[in-house]
């Protein structure tokens, strides 16, 4: 009988350390001579090698292997770590990952990089000649012995029980033995077979054999663990030191005593046996009871710290795919839309107990809500350090020397926004590289360091994310921006542009300042991407340069797309919301005051004038509007701007429902809530509405204009 063995435990668990392995690769490329980051890439290359084989992916198993090899040296002091290592390394982390891209359906790897990278890793080795070619293909069938350590060997007693699921997912217990032999100079391994089941209810995919092994090696306990990091959550792994000075210096222990230290027999039945030999010595005087009790009492209390110990170490994390906590969202908003129409219900009715019981439901929904809310949330720092190497591997293409510095990486977000977030971070990124950081040549002339400086932060704002990308290069030249976009026909000649407004040229289709096309930029695209990102994700941009200086783009996010808290308005009969995270505050809007702005949209609030959209106008929405209107002052895209309606009905929870297909036009809405009663309100997206409005408004002056 055949069993299909799962490889998508293995390829996820292989992306992450392939995400960890370039992390350690490139703080390992600024401190070269850290073992504990030698030693992460090391595991990192071991887990990948030897889960791979486990699970059928043998050319990645024997690429990996090639770069273990030489990291195992690294770890012995046998060769230093160099940029060309990194280099080579960086390479092969590319190359496992595109192994992998290709096993689940991608384009095939490049098997002539593969060698490449493999022979300048073997170029690295102590001695590299015509006669390391000879042994090349011992090397690839078996693992080299590891250096010689200083040290004396050591013996280790390893007790191995699997989880009877051990075999589930493809992993051969086998194979982690024939790795355990390869560490040491001697080696017994000694199988269990007491919780093998008689042959009419034995399972042949269950796992029923324990394996306990004495290793005799120069090599530390570390060392032996690596093995088992892949399946550590699945099997009970116990390392024990025997040959430990304070056991060596006393005599040798008795059975009884080895026999509960291993935990072949429970210490009670030990304490049966002793109690005769106890009870004898107490008689002939040369023990008290006391002294018997007292040494009773701390093997409880080692026994009690051991499993104490055990109970820590044995707790884990779960790992839900990504569907399943979508499909918990989802199902969470359906229940805060149905927890509204039981406290409205409930309002209607009068009734004492049932208003008791929506008050308790919506407690409970509320904690939900949260509960499921942060289990989306994740840290943005895994983001962040993607673009170390971003960063690295374009200064070095570009001839530049930058320093990446990064904060607020525990700043959590969800786990949407953060995966749509990548690619716009990566152009802003790339821009700031090749448009804003000088070459050392021309900072030094102006007096700067050789060496420009990216900033990466990150912040809670109220319901909001603010991420900042920050440079220290030339900054951003407003007039040379307006004259390329009258060049480009994208604005008209005599256009009077603010410096905020010159820098949003830049987010046009097909605006670049670049005068040649190269691999990084120039073709305009770039931050016409960040500008539609952005929008879908409800989000905004600011800009602040200073020539000369540097440029900062910021970028205002939400915290969730999922469930937001909103401002329930009526105008006529129909029903908006507005984000309540960018509502200020209400006004009223009288008669008079129109005809006291003489029928201009602007109104007087504090001795400011901010401009506002009647959204009745907006949407030709008929009826009259009452004697006196509301106006929801909003912050957008860092100004304000009023927002006309007949009422404010006041805050509302909003479960984002999209609008479909037949509606993806409308962008001048972000989505739709149902209510209580069962009634649709759309979502407005204030800056598509403050946005298109300007657009119009300029298209209307033009021809005066003319």
């Amino acid at each position: 009988m055949s069993v299909e063995i799962d490889t998508s435990a293995f390829t996820e668990e292989a992306y992450e350390l392939l995400s960890e392995l370039e992390a350690s690769l490139l703080e390992l490329e600024e401190s070269p001579g850290d073992q504990e980051l030698i030693g992460r890439v090391f595991r990192a290359m071991h887990t990948i090698k030897g889960s791979g084989a486990m699970f059928g992916f043998d050319e990645v198993a024997e690429f990996t292997h090639e770069v273990e090899t030489v990291f195992d040296m690294a770890r012995n002091r046998t060769i230093s770590v160099t940029k060309p290592l990194i280099d080579l390394t960086l390479a092969a982390r590319d190359q496992i990952r595109s192994m992998l891209d290709a096993a689940a359906g991608g384009e095939p790897a490049s098997k002539e990089n593969a060698q490449k990278i493999i022979q300048g890793l073997r170029a690295l080795l102590p001695g590299a000649n015509s006669e390391a070619k000879d042994g090349a293909s011992a090397a690839n069938s078996k693992r080299p012995p590891a250096q010689a350590s200083e040290n004396e060997p050591h013996v280790y007693r390893i007790r191995i029980k699997p989880s009877p699921d051990l075999f589930a997912n493809g992993t051969n217990p086998l194979l982690l033995l024939s790795e355990l032999r390869n560490l040491g100079e001697d080696f017994q391994v000694i199988a269990q077979y007491d919780k093998l089941p008689t042959l009419e209810n034995l399972d042949p995919e269950r796992c029923y054999t324990t394996w306990e092994a004495f290793l005799t090696t120069k090599q530390s306990e570390n060392a032996i663990r690596d093995i088992f990091i892949f399946v550590e959550d699945q099997c009970e792994l116990n390392i024990r030191l025997l040959d430990r000075e304070e056991v060596l210096g006393s005599d040798v222990q008795k059975l009884g005593n080895i026999l509960v230290q291993r935990g072949d027999i429970p210490e009670e039945a030990l304490e049966k046996a002793l109690k005769p030999i106890g009870d004898r010595l107490v008689e002939s005087g040369v023990v008290s009871p006391s002294q018997v009790k007292a040494a009773l009492a701390e093997q409880n209390a080692i026994k009690s710290k051991r499993d104490k110990k055990v109970q820590a170490e044995s707790a884990t994390s779960v790992r839900v795919p990504s569907e399943k906590l979508d499909g918990l969202v989802d199902l969470v908003g359906e229940l805060v839309t149905v927890q509204a129409r039981l406290n409205q219900t409930a309002s209607t009715r009068q009734d004492h107990d049932l208003q008791l019981i929506a008050e308790e439901v919506e407690r409970l929904t509320g904690e939900l809500r949260d509960n499921t809310m942060s289990i989306r949330m994740l840290a943005i720092g895994t983001t962040f350090n993607k673009f170390k190497r971003l960063v690295r591997d374009l200064s070095t293409e570009l001839g530049k020397k930058i320093e990446l510095t990064t904060e607020g990486a525990e700043t959590e977000l969800d786990k949407t926004v953060i995966d749509q977030l990548n690619d716009p971070l990566v152009h802003i990124i790339r821009n700031s590289i090749d448009h804003g950081i000088e070459t050392p040549e021309v900072r030094i002339a102006k007096g700067k360091n050789p060496e420009g400086l990216i900033h990466l932060s990150a912040i809670h704002s109220g319901a909001n994310v603010l991420i900042r990308v920050e440079d220290d290069g030339k900054g951003l030249d407003p007039d040379a921006l307006v004259r390329k976009a009258i060049e480009k026909g994208q604005i008209p000649p005599d256009a009077q542009l603010t410096d905020k407004e010159a820098y949003q040229l830049i987010f046009g289709a097909g605006f670049s300042m670049a005068e040649k096309i190269t691999n990084v930029s120039g073709r305009g695209v770039g931050m016409d991407v960040v500008r539609k990102s952005i929008d879908a994700l409800r989000g905004s941009i600011d800009i602040v340069s200073e020539l000369g200086k540097g440029t900062i783009i910021t970028l205002k996010l939400p915290l969730t797309l999922a469930i937001i808290e909103g401002l329930l308005v009526r105008v006529a009969d129909e029903l908006f919301v507005l984000p309540l995270a960018a509502v200020e505050e209400c006004v009223e809007l009288s008669r008079q005051d129109v005809t006291n702005a003489h029928d201009r949209h602007v109104i007087n609030v504090r001795d400011e004038i901010v401009p506002y959209i009647r959204i009745r106008d907006r949407f030709g929405i008929e009826g009259e509007s009452p004697e006196i209107e509301q106006i929801v002052i909003s912050d957008v895209d860092s100004k304000r701007t009023g927002f006309v309606v007949d009422s404010v009905i006041g805050q509302h929870q909003t479960v984002i429902k999209s609008l479909g297909k037949n509606f993806e036009h409308s962008e001048e809405f972000s989505g739709a809530t149902i209510l209580g009663d069962g009634t649709v309100a759309l979502i407005l997206d204030l800056s598509k509405m403050v946005r298109y409005v300007e657009v119009e408004e300029e298209n209307l002056t033009e021809p005066a204009a003319a």
